[in-house]
């Protein structure tokens, strides 16, 4: 039975929530602090959390920090507020998805297991260089990229900054993490080389798959995003 974690200081929508979520064949814990929340989490160990923005004490913008810090057990954080700010720093914090209130129960299950659906996959390919979605490969040990099964030409430094980006798939980096992570040191000049390499990986990904998508997040950076 798969566990989850519902931190929340609203009593009425956990109660409502661990209701429904077990009669759907989960096993449901539930904290109303933020820190409560994390001393669960270590000790519950959960296969997923529920994480509400507003909480006392300890709100759970700092409460996903310190989740990732050790952790990456997926998170879906519940906001009373659609956003775009809020939900694009809760993906550099390191959330998995997004509920905004009020919200239908079915949502809440479907996005679950969508969650847990690609926390599986990628689970599955933690033993292997190998990174593999509808239709691309990709191998840096190889140094092989795949599209439609067929070997494409490709860069190395382009290789890598696809692969990184795909194997922390629905993460938004800016382009400053994106030159440290991919190109390993501090850049001295502009950021403009990321887009460049983003430029030319699109020029080559381009009407590959529906399923999957290169991104640009305005105002942030770019990430790998499945497309449900």
């Amino acid at each position: 039975m798969q566990k989850i974690l519902i931190i929340d200081d609203d009593q009425n929508i956990c109660e409502a929530l661990k209701i429904y979520l077990e009669n759907e064949k989960f096993e449901v814990k539930i904290a109303h602090e933020g820190s409560v929340g994390l001393t669960a989490c270590r000790i519950y160990e959960p296969d997923i959390i529920l994480l509400d923005i507003m909480l006392p004490k300890k709100d759970g913008w700092q409460v996903c920090r310190e989740i990732r810090e050790s952790s990456n057990i997926p998170v879906i954080m519940i906001t009373a507020k659609s956003d775009v700010f809020d939900k694009v720093l809760g993906l550099e914090l390191g959330a998995d998805d997004f509920i905004v209130k009020p919200f239908d129960m079915k949502e809440v299950l479907a996005r679950i297991k969508a969650v847990l659906r690609r926390t599986f996959h990628q689970n599955n390919q933690e033993d292997s260089d190998l990174i593999h979605f509808d239709q691309i490969e990709i191998s840096l040990l190889k140094h092989e990229l795949k599209l439609k099964g067929k070997s494409v030409d490709i860069p190395h430094k382009e290789l890598e900054l696809l692969y990184f980006l795909a194997s922390h798939y629905n993460h938004v980096f800016t382009r400053d993490q994106l030159l440290d992570k991919v190109w390993s040191f501090d850049y001295a000049g502009d950021t403009r080389t990321v887009d460049v390499h983003i430029k030319r990986l699109r020029e080559k990904l381009e009407g590959i798959s529906d399923n999957w998508t290169l991104k640009t997040v305005w105002g942030v950076g770019y990430k790998f995003e499945l497309l449900e």
